[in-house]
């Protein structure tokens, strides 16, 4: 055994050898490492090597691995991995990722793997399973080849998959299904997950099709791509009017375009502003972002002034209207319905929802921590402000629903409804396509337009600020990432920002993905969120300048 493992890992070390690590630092951050794809291959062949582990550590089972930025700007390029149910990699398993991709030298690596292969129990000579794919950037080629070296060194000792160019959230469903051993999931490929849609789709359109036309912003991304093959299928039930499409123009993915642009911006993207689609009556908009796994909607109150309906506007619509079909199912007592936010939410959107009596859980940033928490619900509704977010359905919950015998009409509709949801929503990650499919859905059995849907509360006035700073590290914060513990004394002054506003609100956290601090800021008026706003920006930088300078 003691010489089978050293020849493979010479074979491991030689190939490593053409990936060295350049000078930089990585991290395993929020949605695994990211930065400019230039400076990835070597992170990509290591990461490559822990995906192998982490099967072999858990009997063979398949590991997903995404190589993608999101939203961030073309050149950039990331990787992340997805445990076999489809969710993000277990955060232990963070600190293993960036001791790898860390190692200066061949030798260092190899010697670190070893390690960390004997400290796990992990025989490297056992059987494992990969599945992988990757965005429209120009990197992902490049990258890929590197993601294939790591793999193949393993030889015949590893089973692979390449998904090719698909969204992130179609790699988490197909790890998902692949490790379902019942077969019930779906099928696991590209073709399986649309068909899954679909069908769920039909099911809860019923006799209302077709539904109104949608026009989608698909930040020059690889949403494109989806949009179009599911679309496809179908056609007779809604049609979808692409826009912001194009792949191959160098530069174009996620500029001036897309959902987080829109959130950030609170705009239109310019390109759909000259198209003048909004400006026809009851028409609405959504964007995806880069890797199609965040969404946000939006239209023109009287044809002219711009609406957000973001990610907790999506968290309500789908919280009222599951909880509605519960209550219509006489399940109350038995499935308990939950929102989940973090501090980003808009304050009056958790108001609204708690004065439904509906129970909210704020975590730290990060869909990890959201759906960690959502999971402690039977039905939890999760959603970034950003439009990354998802509705899951507990194994209790679905097992309540089959075992249960309606006695009514209405019952019989209501529990069909609930589990057609369960199959419409993407139960691994946030995923825009099935997350457009479920506000579809809820409009068309609300008989809504997006006026209707925006009426149920007004937003608070907002600003998010990205402050530039010389360490981000220095930013440490608790309590679901609301409050500083350091720079010590700067939360103090915050607080006595925010008193001063009617309804303020103010927090600064650390970027996850982006060497920046964030200021969050809300109150009662536009102008008093600017002032909170520009106020605790000050308060950021006088603090990162007098560390640094210290």
């Amino acid at each position: 055994m003691a010489s089978q493992n050293q020849a493979l890992l010479q074979t491991i070390a030689k190939a490593a050898d053409q990936y060295p690590k350049p000078p930089v630092t990585f991290g395993y951050g929020t949605a695994g490492f990211r930065t400019l794809g230039e400076r990835l291959p070597s992170v990509i062949f290591r990461v490559g090597m822990l995906a192998v582990l982490r099967s072999q550590r858990l009997n063979g089972a398949t590991i997903g691995v995404m190589v993608t930025a999101s939203h961030n700007p073309e050149p950039d390029n990331g990787v992340k991995l997805v445990d076999p149910a489809g969710e993000m990699l277990e955060q232990s398993w963070e600190a293993h990722a960036t001791a790898l991709a860390n190692c200066e030298t061949t030798e260092s690596l190899i010697g670190t793997y070893e390690a960390l292969a004997a400290q796990l129990r992990v025989d490297i000579n056992s059987p494992a399973s990969v599945v992988y794919a990757y965005d429209t950037r120009p990197s992902g080629p490049a990258l890929i080849q590197a993601l294939e070296a790591g793999l193949g060194a393993f030889g015949g000792r590893v089973k692979t998959v390449n998904l090719g160019i698909t969204t992130t959230p179609v790699l988490h469903y197909v790890v998902k299904a692949t490790n379902d051993k019942s077969g019930t999931y779906g099928a696991p490929t590209i073709k399986g997950y649309y068909e899954k849609l679909a069908t769920a789709l039909k099911t809860l359109v019923g006799n209302r099709a077709p539904l109104a036309p949608l026009y989608v912003d698909c930040a020059n991304g690889v949403g494109a791509v989806a949009l179009e093959e599911f679309g496809k299928c179908v056609e007779d039930i809604i049609t979808f009017k692409p826009l912001n499409t194009d792949t191959k123009t160098k530069g174009a993915l996620n500029s001036q375009c897309g959902a987080d642009f829109v959130k950030t911006r609170q705009q239109l993207p310019p390109s759909v502003a000259e198209a003048g689609v909004l400006a026809k009556p009851e028409t609405r908009g959504a964007s995806f972002d880069g890797d199609a796994d965040r969404i946000v909607y939006y239209y023109l109150r009287d044809g002219k002034n711009f609406r957000l309906l973001d990610g907790d506007k999506i968290a309500v619509l789908a919280a009222l209207f599951i909880e509605d079909l519960v209550k219509r199912a006489k399940l109350q007592a038995k499935i308990k319905v939950g929102v989940v936010q973090t501090a980003y939410a808009n304050g009056s959107s958790t108001k609204f929802i708690k004065e439904r009596n509906i129970p909210v859980t704020c975590t730290a940033t990060g869909v990890k921590h959201l759906h960690h928490a959502a999971l402690k619900y039977d039905v939890g509704v999760y959603f970034e402000a950003n439009g990354h977010g998802t509705v899951l359905f507990s194994s209790g919950a679905l097992e309540t629903l089959h075992k249960t015998q309606p006695n009514s009409p209405e019952e019989d509709k209501a529990i069909k409804n609930l589990l057609a949801l369960s199959e419409l929503i993407n139960q691994a990650v946030g995923d825009a396509l099935s997350d457009l499919l479920l506000v579809e859905v809820v409009l068309a059995h609300r008989a809504w337009g997006a006026a209707e849907w925006d009426a149920g509360y007004e937003d608070l006035p907002n600003r998010l600020v990205k402050v530039e700073v010389p360490d981000r590290t220095i930013f440490l914060t608790t309590d679901a990432e609301r409050k500083l513990t350091s720079p010590v004394g700067l939360q103090k002054l915050i607080d006595e920002a925010v008193a001063k506003v009617d309804q303020g609100r103010s927090f600064v956290r650390p970027s996850g993905t982006e060497d920046c601090v964030r200021v969050y800021a809300e109150a009662a008026t536009t102008a008093s969120t600017e002032q909170l706003a520009a106020v605790v920006t000050d308060l950021v930088k006088q603090a990162a300048a007098a560390i640094a300078t210290a």
